[in-house]
């Protein structure tokens, strides 16, 4: 074996993050689009007797591929969210785990507001008009959507990306209400400097009022399905809602009867549950006239991608180097 560490990428990354760790270790890269099946993960590990594993959300990273190769000691997973791999598991084998926070908050924050604007104003709808020779003359009744500004807007978790979303709310004048673990006292004072008076209420009071709703909360068992039946009806019925961050957070299944039901007027997700979403999933019944898909875009940008990359691949050195990584998903799990 190679003098150099082992380092496994279960997707290709940008150059700049493939420069970075070429320089300093040796590499191995899985091929294709789709993430490799788990069997095969935890058998390339093992063959490799890798050193490092770079990954994304989309690999499952438990037990089987923390005990897969006896060498295994730093991960890097290219997202903000950590909750694929099995923090506690590789904690206890010594492990080293990084991620990509903040980095990505204003790109994810960009995507969120071009989905909240695709919902109001039916654009995803109106285009497929015009594609398919169904725009025949202006009309006064034609496609009408909902106003954006002076509406009050609702972001259920002001973490970095619900704030960077809620600045954005400034320039339509916009209301802003949000829930939260507690009151965020310094994303508050952060957007009082754009001229937005946040309010804090808690998630059943920003569901009455809001008209247009955009979850920013972490997966985790308090926030699985927090936007499930109950929460859906209390919703205004010209509502839109947006979610940028897990598809788990809300329940498919209620989803499906908010948008039969006319619960609320539009739907606009850049993740699901499952994800992918199959094209025959109920949900796609309703799209695009009550429902927005984007695959899971949010960080997409040629920019913050490549950050991103970098940003991986220099938890994964640290890790290698025996140092803490210096963004480390244990620290801000609170595990230690």
């Amino acid at each position: 074996m190679s003098e150099e560490p082992v380092v496994y990428l279960t997707r290709e990354i940008p150059q700049d993050g493939l420069d970075l760790l070429e320089e300093h270790c040796e590499v191995h890269v899985w091929p294709d689009p789709v993430e490799p099946p788990h069997d095969h993960l935890v058998d390339r590990l093992a063959e490799l007797e890798a050193d490092a594993l770079y990954c994304n959300v989309a690999d499952t990273v438990d037990e089987a591929v923390l005990d897969a190769s006896p060498n295994l000691r730093a991960i890097g997973t290219i997202s903000v969210g950590y909750d694929h791999i099995d923090l506690e598991a590789a904690r206890e084998r010594g492990i080293t785990v990084g991620h990509t926070p903040g980095v990505l908050a204003e790109t994810t924050a960009d995507l969120g507001w071009a989905l909240l604007m695709a919902g109001a104003r039916r654009i995803v709808e109106a285009h497929g008009d015009v594609r398919d020779g169904e725009w025949e003359t202006w009309g006064p009744t034609v496609l009408l959507g909902r106003d954006v500004h002076e509406a009050t807007l609702g972001i259920v978790g002001l973490g970095r990306i619900g704030t960077e979303f809620a600045r954005r709310a400034a320039g339509f004048d916009m209301d802003v209400l949000y829930s939260h673990t507690g009151v965020n006292e310094a994303a508050e004072a952060d957007l009082a400097e754009y001229g937005i008076d946040a309010e804090y209420c808690e998630l059943e009071e920003l569901l009455d009022r809001a008209g247009f709703v955009s979850l920013h909360v972490p997966l985790f068992e308090d926030t699985y399905h927090m936007i499930g039946e109950a929460e859906l009806r209390r919703m205004d019925e010209e509502a839109v809602l947006v979610n940028t961050a897990r598809g788990e957070v809300i329940d498919a299944d209620a989803l499906v009867e908010a948008l039969e039901g006319d619960w609320i007027r539009h739907a606009a997700l850049d993740v699901t549950d499952p994800e992918p979403i199959d094209p025959d999933h109920p949900l796609m019944d309703y799209a695009p006239e009550k429902l927005t898909v984007t695959p899971h875009i949010g960080s997409a940008s040629t920019e913050t991608r490549s950050e991103m990359a970098v940003m991986t691949a220099e938890n994964v050195l640290a890790g290698l180097r025996g140092e803490t990584p210096p963004y480390s998903a244990f620290e801000d799990a609170g595990i230690k």
